[in-house]
């Protein structure tokens, strides 16, 4: 039997387990739970009726929350000449061609959260895929990291831009904020993120697309979300 400690007793307390709130609600509850001595996470976690082991299933896309994620985010871009120069002026942390390339080869440097390239780059890229796909950080053109427009996407992901992905068991995880931002700007984010959930819905998908949905903190518990008022847009 799970035995929780004073603080999480007491959050369960607050929560009414057979209720399904609204979705403001829910992100207001709880961000009031969460009460660790560290600014929580706030998370979404959002079951499809999708089939991801289905090509045409794989639930997966791009949203910029915004207020943010609450953490700063290190871009390493791989580009050369003048959107070299783009991305240095765009508040790229880290820039190069094949010299980043080698570091990574040799080093097994990887101090980044997100990897931009531009198209002529990807060849070079392509000689560190296997170190990059399986931690997420290989450049992708359908998640807008693959661009000539490399000063759009590093302020993107400076600004806010995360990338959502359904898991093997049919749910989507996403971080849309800190409890320190307040409920207001919480729930602009969480609208945000379910907006590109549901916009992302397969055409091949059948039935219900959002089937349930929680909210919780870092330490808290989950709170139940109303899945009809979120399903509605997927209609």
């Amino acid at each position: 039997m799970a035995r929780y400690g004073k603080r999480l007793k007491n959050a369960l307390g607050q929560v009414d387990r057979e209720q399904r709130y609204g979705l403001d609600e829910a992100v207001a509850l709880a961000a009031k739970l969460a009460t660790a001595k560290f600014d929580e996470t706030l998370e979404l976690a959002i079951r499809l009726g999708v089939d991801p082991r289905q090509a045409d299933q794989n639930v997966r896309g791009t949203v910029v929350l915004p207020h943010g994620t609450g953490r700063s985010v290190r871009v390493a871009v791989f580009a050369k000449g003048e959107k070299e120069r783009e991305a240095q002026e765009a508040g790229a942390d880290f820039v190069g061609g094949e010299e980043l390339v080698k570091r990574i080869q040799e080093e097994g440097w990887l101090e980044f959260d997100s990897a931009v390239a531009t198209p002529d780059m990807m060849g070079l890229v392509g000689r560190i895929g296997k170190v990059l796909g399986p931690r997420g950080l290989m450049p992708n053109p359908k998640l807008g990291t693959v661009t000539f427009d490399v000063g759009k996407a590093v302020s993107e992901l400076k600004a806010g831009k995360i990338e959502f992905r359904v898991d093997k068991a049919g749910i989507v995880h996403l971080p849309f904020g800190k409890a320190s931002f307040g409920a207001e700007k919480l729930l602009a984010n969480a609208m945000a993120a379910v907006a590109s959930i549901v916009k992302a819905k397969p055409a091949s998908s059948k039935g219900n697309y959002v089937l349930t949905v929680s909210v919780s903190s870092t330490m808290g518990p989950g709170v139940k979300v109303n899945p009809l008022a979120i399903r509605a847009l997927a209609a």
